[in-house]
């Protein structure tokens, strides 16, 4: 279905489009674009019949404007201070939110946060703490379910500070904050979540799109342990070392262990990364299966060096594997092997 022609049955005869089909053309939740004009006036110019709202074309672009404010890391209140006293004509005086609505409360006295708790459920900001500004960004764009400006700000980020440093200064941050969200809020933060991550994927897919390894490399093979399905860091470490010339196998989530015999088998790896994210799934048994195994013609075996990566290795003893403790350790010891 053509989303374009979506947004034509929606627009009145007198133009204007409705919040639901802004929401939709933007990427933002309608409850975002509700609030913004109730908090700070970023709202459309006339309503029909005084109550429904209906956005124009300069409405809109208003609108776009704030999104890549606050997408770049600003508060809410000065982005909409920005993008009003840009867009105010003439004879409009330029205006940020009231003092009442700075300190939380409306019009009718009641606090702001509790009159946005009770018109929608929306998830609250992520608690990034003192990051990078782009932090603050990326993490309001997942929050809103800004699809596009989470594309725009992850490709952003990569090409500024490069994937290594981008993974651990940026992205890492927002997806620990979302992640600790998740688990004290529950469902609410899933879907936050389960954007972000997508996005992050598709990132990270792109850095190396057409890359060729250099030739004669040692492969690496990437797998999570078997019953984990935490991919995103492997992902990271499979980018990283395509981008870097080597060659990679990237077998994601949850490998059973004789399906990762018979690609160790079947591809003579110089290393194995077994990825576990917590500690039920680290397996130092499997460790030992995949150390033991052999391959080659006879005289001339060859055996995989073993590592082991992500949080639920952390004391736990894995002998005869390599522990690699973050992207940057692991690209160094790949690289050598």
């Amino acid at each position: 279905m053509d989303p374009t022609g979506d947004l034509l049955l929606e627009t009145p005869v007198d133009g204007g489009l409705t919040t639901g089909a802004v929401a939709r053309l933007l990427g933002v939740a309608p409850t975002t674009l509700r609030s913004w004009d109730r908090r700070y006036g970023i709202g459309p110019a006339a309503r029909e019949d005084g109550r429904h709202r209906r956005w124009t074309g300069a409405d809109i672009a208003a609108l776009r404007h704030m999104c890549a404010l606050t997408s770049a890391g600003l508060p809410p209140a000065e982005a909409a201070r920005t993008v009003l006293a840009g867009t105010s004509g003439a004879g409009t005086p330029s205006t940020g939110p009231s003092r009442a609505e700075e300190s939380g409360a409306g019009a009718s006295g009641a606090p702001a946060a509790s009159r946005s708790a009770r018109a929608s459920r929306a998830p609250g900001p992520l608690p990034v703490g003192r990051a990078r500004q782009e932090c603050r960004g990326l993490a309001r764009a997942a929050v809103r379910l800004d699809a596009p400006a989470l594309d725009e700000l992850l490709t952003a980020v990569l090409d500024r500070y490069g994937l290594p440093a981008a993974w651990d200064e940026v992205i890492m941050p927002v997806l620990h904050a979302v992640g600790r969200k998740w688990e004290t809020a529950g469902e609410r933060y899933i879907e936050v979540e389960h954007l972000l991550s997508w996005h992050v994927s598709g990132a990270l897919r792109g850095v190396t799109a057409g890359r060729t390894p250099t030739p004669g490399a040692g492969l690496a093979l990437l797998a999570c342990v078997p019953g984990e399905t935490h991919t995103l860091a492997l992902e990271a470490l499979a980018a990283t070392l395509a981008q870097q010339g080597l060659p990679v196998r990237m077998f994601g989530a949850a490998v059973p262990a004789g399906a990762l015999e018979d690609a160790i088998r079947r591809t003579g790896p110089a290393a194995v990364v077994l990825w576990a994210q917590s500690r039920k799934t680290a397996s130092p048994a499997l460790v030992a299966r995949l150390d033991a195994l052999e391959w080659g013609v006879r005289g001339a075996r060859r055996r995989p060096v073993v590592c082991v990566a992500g949080p639920g290795w952390a004391g736990r003893q894995a002998p005869g594997a390599r522990h690699l403790s973050g992207l940057s350790d692991a690209v160094d010891t790949l690289a050598t092997l």
